[in-house]
């Protein structure tokens, strides 16, 4: 019927809207992350070329190349060759590096990329040797951070979207089965008022005989004698004769 919210109309309506909340929250939180909640250099910036000294937590961290343009950069951007020693503290083993490019990221006249990553065995001071040919870029340096702490939220959105694609999907998929049902099967109105049977109304001669069969089993029983049974059965067949 129009206007009635069946199975199929729900599940395309929530499929919809799931896929607009994952969709605009997904591309919220990859903004928020790489302008906002981006932490690529928490930890402290050494120039190129040159060195210094960072803090560094244990566990995973970012190295990122960080510079300052005067227009908006390409998509094609590169970045220099670059060199990077990290001496560790004394008695700490070294930070494991591993190349690692990201996306480039800008904002105003700023922008970073990053190019490695670390995983740094021992919290504590770490001197940081960098070098390479930085000619034609303005304040060049290497930004030590972390990624996002909301960056698992894109997936999250993702997910969500992906939920609602098929929402959609199994709503199409439903009307299309409920389309091929077999029609009800159509049952006729019974009549208003149904013909009542007449009882069984014996004949006089149904009721004769009857009456004889009483009579002879008494006989055969002994309750009557032969002669109150012939007198009894004159008596019914009299009966029937003055009623014709």
């Amino acid at each position: 019927m129009k206007g009635t919210w069946t199975a199929p109309r729900i599940m395309a309506a929530t499929g919809v809207l799931t896929m607009l909340v994952g969709g605009i929250g997904f591309l919220v939180v990859m903004t928020l992350n790489a302008f906002v909640l981006d932490e690529f250099d928490a930890y402290g910036e050494v120039p190129i070329p040159g060195a210094g000294q960072v803090q560094l937590p244990a566990g995973a961290m970012t190295i990122s190349f960080h510079t300052e343009v005067t227009s908006a950069p390409s998509s094609s951007f590169r970045y220099p060759p670059l060199t990077l020693g990290i001496d560790p503290p004394p008695g700490a083993p070294d930070p494991v590096l591993t190349e690692d490019h990201g996306a480039t990221t800008s904002f105003n006249n700023d922008v970073h990329m990053r190019i490695w990553t670390a995983q740094v065995p021992v919290a504590g001071l770490y001197r940081v040797r960098t070098g390479g040919d930085v000619d034609g870029y303005i304040n060049p340096r290497l930004a030590f951070g972390h990624e996002s702490d909301y960056d698992y939220l894109h997936y999250v959105f993702a997910a969500m979207f992906g939920v609602g694609v098929l929402d959609v999907i199994m709503s199409r998929v439903l009307k299309r089965l409920q389309g091929r049902g077999s029609p009800g099967v159509a049952l006729q109105d019974s009549p208003a008022s149904i013909a009542a049977v007449d009882p069984f109304t014996p004949t006089d001669q149904g009721v004769r005989l009857e009456q004889l069969k009483t009579i002879a089993a008494l006989r055969d029983s002994g309750a009557l004698t032969e002669a109150e049974f012939e007198a009894e059965k004159r008596r019914i067949l009299r009966g029937s004769a003055g009623r014709t």
